[in-house]
């Protein structure tokens, strides 16, 4: 008997057989995450309710060395949530208990199938919000959000996912529970919280997370300004941040992207604008007030045709959603699409733009343009038609190329998406050797027999031991004189 199916018949008595999904067609509903040009079928998919099934499904891969992959709600864009044809699936979307709200100490503490929104949608009645807001809050999960560590528009301001979390109950690769963290805001020791943020489930599952809520802000300006090109909107951008101005979000949007966003929602974008952007301010009255007028006055001084400023909650949710939808959006005007992510120093946007462009035309190929211009995390949404011979192919040419445009101009192949299954082979291009080996020896701390969330993250399957003058097979922490990980 194989390994999968001694595990299978193991968690179907355990969870019983209604968790435990074998069905050919029922797994295939799973076979790819939010970047469908990676697919596979997982060999069996376990339903969790709660921590107690997480742990039962590690311990029987821990067991039988069985190889495991955790997934939240499937919206990741870089193929972190991939199955193993021959491994287990653990879907934790139906973990969705918020436990507590303490708003007394501006903490939270989820399940890791929360979805974002819910949160926020849960806590503003006490006056406050989960500052993390990817363009999928309304359907992405917590868990997913720390696996990857999420950005969203409004982290030019308040950060990433790891500035808002506190604390985090994590099952290790051999299926033990371990609290990492709390309420308290900076533990002693070594950072693993840090760590564990964005490891995309290379080192274990999360189980619980301990969240950081932002008071409401007291006043909220919203300004879209409509540019003729991308140039003039880069130069709004660096002079907003040159001021010493700090929006919550700038957000930019080039011609075919707002052609998208049209069709999709009528956003009512200005015409004929080669760029928008999307400036939100928000904070104090007597601090917001200073900062649109500083905003507004560099948009005009930059070209901007047009500068609209929400009257109402109403027109400001108008605004964003057009900039929200943006990626399912492109679907309006191209039967398929890959969405890239890269970042570059704001001051090198025009540059990389055009570059951008350059590399699309060479190829044939349409690019798209969203990104959070404040920060210059870049996501490129390469179109393409499937049905056509060597599109996906030029397609694929034309999105990695751009990554060699982001590394080149100093900046990093992801920004918030992860590197997944779809950028491991980008990692040597940005680390050395003795780095990615450094991280290696990391995740084998926590995963020495490469169970969890294999083949992502590293560009080829480095191996626990494998390094020179190491034993093979020996745990890097009992190497180092210390009997065990936790």
């Amino acid at each position: 008997m194989s390994a999968l199916r001694t595990v299978t018949d193991e968690l179907a008595g355990v969870l019983g057989p209604d968790r435990v999904i074998t069905d050919r067609q029922r797994l295939r509903t799973y076979e790819c995450d939010g970047l469908a040009q990676y697919k596979v079928v997982p060999g069996l998919v376990v339903l969790a309710r709660d921590a107690a099934d997480v742990r039962a499904a590690v311990r029987a891969c821990a067991r039988h060395r069985v190889p495991f992959v955790a997934r939240g709600s499937g919206t990741g864009l870089s193929g972190g949530a991939l199955p193993e044809a021959e491994g287990v699936l653990i879907v934790m979307s139906q973990m969705r208990d918020i436990a507590q709200i303490d708003a007394e100490n501006q903490r939270a503490v989820v399940d890791p199938g929360v979805i974002n929104l819910q949160l926020t949608g849960a806590t503003s009645p006490d006056g406050y919000y989960f500052a993390p807001d990817p363009s999928s809050q309304s359907v992405c999960s917590i868990g997913g959000n720390v696996a990857e560590n999420s950005g969203g528009a409004h982290c030019l301001k308040y950060g990433f996912t790891t500035n808002h979390v506190t604390g985090l109950d994590l099952v290790t690769p051999s299926g033990e529970t371990v609290q990492i963290g709390g309420k308290a805001p900076d533990p002693p020791g070594y950072d693993l919280l840090g760590t564990l943020v964005g490891s995309e489930g290379t080192l274990g599952v999360v189980t619980s997370v301990t969240v950081r809520l932002t008071r409401l802000p007291q006043e909220v300006r919203t300004i879209l300004a409509g540019f003729r090109s991308v140039d003039d909107a880069g130069a709004a951008t660096s002079a907003i941040i040159a001021a010493g101005v700090v929006p919550a979000a700038i957000e930019m949007m080039d011609a075919l992207a707002i052609e998208a966003a049209e069709e999709a929602v009528h956003c009512g974008y200005p015409e004929g604008a080669g760029a928008v952007l999307v400036v939100e301010l928000d904070g104090h009255s007597a601090d917001v007030a200073g900062e649109f007028d500083a905003a507004v006055r560099h948009c005009e001084a930059a070209g901007a045709f047009e500068v609209r400023v929400a009257a109402d909650d109403t027109e400001r949710a108008l605004i964003w959603k057009g900039r929200k939808s943006a990626f399912a959006a492109v679907g309006r005007i191209s039967p398929d699409y890959i969405v890239q992510d890269g970042v570059i120093p704001r001051t090198a946007l025009p540059q990389v733009l055009r570059q951008i462009a350059e590399l699309g035309a060479e190829r044939g190929v349409r690019v798209a343009n969203v990104f959070h211009a404040g920060d210059g995390n870049l996501h490129p949404l390469v179109l393409f038609d499937d049905a056509e011979e060597g599109a996906a192919e030029r397609a694929e040419e034309v999105a990695g190329g751009i990554l060699e445009l982001c590394i080149a101009n100093g900046g990093s192949i992801t920004g918030e998406h992860g590197v997944g299954s779809d950028k491991a082979k980008y990692m040597p291009r940005m680390f050395t050797d003795a780095d990615l080996d450094t991280m290696q020896d990391v995740r084998c701390a926590f995963d020495p027999d490469r169970i969890s969330n294999p083949g992502k993250v590293f560009p080829t399957p480095r191996l626990c031991g494998e390094r020179p003058g190491r034993r093979q097979g020996a745990h890097p922490l009992q190497e180092a004189g210390v009997a065990e990980v936790f």
